[in-house]
């Protein structure tokens, strides 16, 4: 049975024809971050590839193939991004720039709060019978480091918490006005209290 590309509105399959085109099919990966973003820009409702589903060459971009070996490959982390065969609704993706010192922050690169040491000459033997005792000032710097980036890490939780109390609230006040206007009914208002809790 020939491969089909699973792409909206593509109608590739892998037949000999297709290969002397050089169109090739690509599995969808198996990083579950990786798949995520393909079937993201894939956008499908409810789409869930199996371990077969295949998408073709169409849909990437030429710089996103590895073409050094015999066989041709997708380089690492890639995305499809190519979709022709899109409605015009679909192949406009606003992009939206940050605005919030939050948002911003989120997509900063988190640094390692411990980072390893750097010997450049040879460690000094600890005053131990044994050969697998710890240097403490090592541990010490190592235990305040940490206890640091809890303390921080627990004001970050603090304020997410602050945060989605006040959106909580707003949400409240918003169904209250709505209601207040006869534009939502009890059934719906319901709904949308318990899935806010």
């Amino acid at each position: 049975m020939p491969v089909s590309c699973s792409a909206y509105g593509c109608k590739n399959r892998r037949t000999i024809l297709s290969k002397h085109r050089g169109i090739t099919f690509h599995q969808f990966p198996k990083d579950p971050g990786l798949r995520k973003a393909w079937i993201l820009a894939f956008r499908r409702l409810d789409f869930k590839p199996s371990n077969k589903t295949v998408l073709c060459s169409d849909h990437f971009m030429q710089a996103d193939f590895d073409r050094t070996g015999q066989t041709v490959r997708l380089r690492e982390g890639v995305i499809p991004s190519v979709f022709a065969s899109f409605p015009n609704h679909l192949k406009r993706r606003p992009i939206k720039a940050r605005s919030t010192k939050t948002s911003r922050r989120a997509l900063e690169p988190i640094k390692d709060p411990i980072p390893a040491p750097k010997c450049s000459e040879p460690p000094k033997p600890a005053v131990s019978d044994h050969h697998y005792a710890l240097d403490p000032a090592q541990v010490k710097k190592k235990l305040s480091d940490a206890q640091a980036r809890i303390e921080e890490l627990e004001r970050q939780l603090r304020n997410a918490k602050d945060r989605e109390r006040r959106q909580k609230q707003v949400l409240k006040s918003l169904l209250e006005r709505l209601e207040e206007r006869g534009m939502l009914s009890e059934a719906i208002e319901i709904e949308l209290l318990q899935e806010s809790d």
